[in-house]
């Protein structure tokens, strides 16, 4: 209640100094006296910790005219930001509807109308709103910035493409990488529908659009992969590895497919081996595991991943390692290790493996753009110093 109190004082001194400057530029008639009671009414709600009564009379004192637009504007975004949103809804419609308002005034009224049909989720609302403020050369920035978040949501990608155009020339910073994704998702969306010709000239604009990003990559090789080119297949998923190590545990599973069918997986193993020990993501050490038991036995395995974790204890390797030791016909305490097993297994699974470098969004799956903050490429598989046993 205290915060609310504090942001409420400043609307109703603002309909006070209003009332007071109307009572000096008028006699006190009939009309200014009906009103002063209901201001006293107003603080008195507010006073009693009744805010919701409190807005309402503070909202009908208040008289859309040239000096109280800023109060209305102020009182709207406050509504939106405590989620009652059809309130701010009906506040900054009303401003619309006066005639005598500013162009400025206007575009100011329509920008903070539009964030709140974005807030209420009407997103057509939003988008026309939008767009007649670019037609109107105003708050122009903004409106592509909102018009970007809303084509994102329903995926219209095209229109991500083009707004992001049109954006690029009004901010500093390019949006390469945002636009290498967009022409990411257009390919999926092809791939989907069977269309491999036009997703492999969509992952080239990808590329082009930003030559830093992982993700047209790894599309590219498991079209190669879909194909039968293993070969074209692996080089490009080292090169996805190349331009931003932290990708490699996503590569992982389609580095062993490919490897499996070119019967190569010890080069596999080879590759994989420069990645361990410097902090690598233990899913590296896991497949060097399977790799091993593959071409030489569990028994070579378990003494690697033994030593592996000697080094670098964590609760994936320590579960793999249960699991291993498992099998061995000497081993007596089974109730035990599957005990253990199922502890590790729910501490797996109440911890998310991955996290937005930018806000902090804990995810339990990869996403190419953080939910929360949506940011592009900033969700990245998890390996902290939390993640040891010791």
């Amino acid at each position: 209640m205290q915060p609310l109190f504090w942001i409420l004082l400043p609307v109703a001194a603002a309909s006070g100094w209003w009332m007071a400057r109307r009572s000096a530029a008028r006699d006190c008639n009939e009309s200014d006296r009906r009103t002063t009671p209901a201001y006293f009414r107003g603080l008195n709600y507010l006073l009693n910790e009744e805010p919701d009564k409190a807005i309402d009379v503070f909202v009908q004192l208040l008289e859309v005219d040239s000096e109280t637009v800023e109060t209305h504007l102020a009182l709207g975004s406050l509504f939106r930001r405590r989620g009652e949103v059809e309130r701010a809804i009906r506040i900054h419609q009303n401003l619309i509807a006066r005639p005598a308002l500013s162009q400025e005034q206007r575009a100011q009224a329509l920008l903070e109308l539009g964030m709140d049909y974005m807030r209420a989720g009407l997103y057509d609302r939003a988008e026309n709103l939008f767009l007649e403020l670019k037609e109107m050369q105003l708050h122009v920035r903004r409106a592509l910035e909102n018009l970007l978040i809303i084509y994102q949501q329903e995926k219209d990608w095209q229109s991500c493409l083009k707004t992001a155009e049109e954006l690029e020339s009004l901010v500093r910073e390019p949006l390469n990488l945002a636009r290498s994704h967009y022409f990411c998702e257009l390919a999926d969306d092809a791939l989907r529908k069977g269309h491999m010709e036009e997703a492999g000239k969509l992952l080239k604009k990808a590329i082009g659009a930003d030559a830093g990003s992982v993700r047209p990559l790894h599309m590219q090789a498991r079209i190669a992969m879909s194909r039968g080119d293993c070969k074209a297949a692996n080089k490009l998923l080292q090169k996805a590895v190349e331009k931003d190590v932290h990708y490699l545990p996503e590569v992982l599973t389609d580095f062993m497919e490919c490897h499996r069918k070119m019967s190569t997986l010890p080069q596999l193993r080879k590759y994989l081996q420069g990645f361990l020990g410097n902090g690598m993501d233990v899913a590296v050490a896991l497949a060097t595991v399977d790799i091993i038991t593959e071409t030489e036995n569990e028994t070579a395995a378990r003494e690697f991943l033994g030593e592996q974790m000697r080094q670098h204890p964590t609760l994936k390797g320590l579960l793999r390692l249960i699991e291993l030791n498992a099998t061995l016909p000497e081993v007596q305490a089974g109730q035990i290790l599957v005990s253990m097993k199922s502890h590790v297994e729910q501490l797996l699974a109440e911890r998310p493996a991955y996290q937005c470098a930018k806000c902090g969004f804990a995810a339990n799956t990869l996403h190419w753009q953080c939910p929360s903050c949506r940011s592009w490429s900033t969700i990245r598989r998890k390996s902290e110093p939390e993640d040891k046993t010791s």
